[in-house]
């Protein structure tokens, strides 16, 4: 890696730490080249404090390491991206980033489905007529129960192994949509959601 400490007077280059698993910004730190080569060694991050004015092992006080993956400069080669395995909350103030967010795993718009399919979830709990939407068919569907939706489930299965065996490509691809957003109904029926099934998955591979 050929990065440049030496951009800046203070020697320091920006250092953003990242989960490698979740893909969440954990917080940012600094350091300079002695810092990079203690990481590297040691496989724990180790920053250039500057308010300490010495190296820092983030962890060294509190046991909230960050364990090292693998490190990757920019293209300008003065900014590092550390992926970590976080051991405990990154922030001093307790929290899992040191933006206050929780970090959990992220699938972009299958995570904000999720996000609205709970709340289906939550509106089929109060009586009818008090219900924002009268018309959902998700609420419609946890109203009919767990006998409902894994049917919905089997038949949706059902018709993408069916288009899977055509070769109209628009028909496969709405249809595994149509399982895939069933599916997510009978997770959150569960009790469940994407999260568990990838942790299920990880620890298969």
């Amino acid at each position: 890696m050929n990065i440049d400490f030496n951009k800046n007077s203070d020697g320091l280059v920006p250092a953003i730490i990242q989960d490698a698993s979740t893909k969440n910004v954990l917080m940012l730190g600094y350091m300079n080249e002695e810092a990079f080569f203690k990481t590297n060694e040691t496989k724990k991050v180790t920053f250039f404090s500057r308010s300490k004015n010495r190296l820092w092992t983030k962890g060294e006080e509190s046991g909230n390491f960050l364990h090292l993956i693998a490190i990757k400069n920019d293209c300008d080669n003065d900014t590092l991206l550390v992926s970590v395995n976080p051991e405990g909350p990154t922030c001093h103030k307790g929290t899992d980033t040191c933006w206050g967010e929780e970090n959990k795993p992220n699938f972009g718009f299958l995570s904000q489905l999720e996000g609205i399919i709970d709340k289906r979830k939550r509106m089929s709990e109060v009586e009818p007529e008090l219900r924002e939407d009268k018309n959902s068919y998700v609420v419609s569907l946890f109203d009919a129960g767990m006998n409902k939706i894994a049917q919905k489930v089997g038949e949706e299965a059902v018709e993408t192994v069916i288009e899977a065996k055509d070769n109209n490509e628009e028909l496969f691809l709405n249809e595994s949509a149509d399982l895939l957003f069933h599916y997510l109904i009978l997770l959150k029926a569960k009790g469940y959601s994407l999260k568990d099934i990838a942790e299920v998955l990880e620890k298969r591979h």
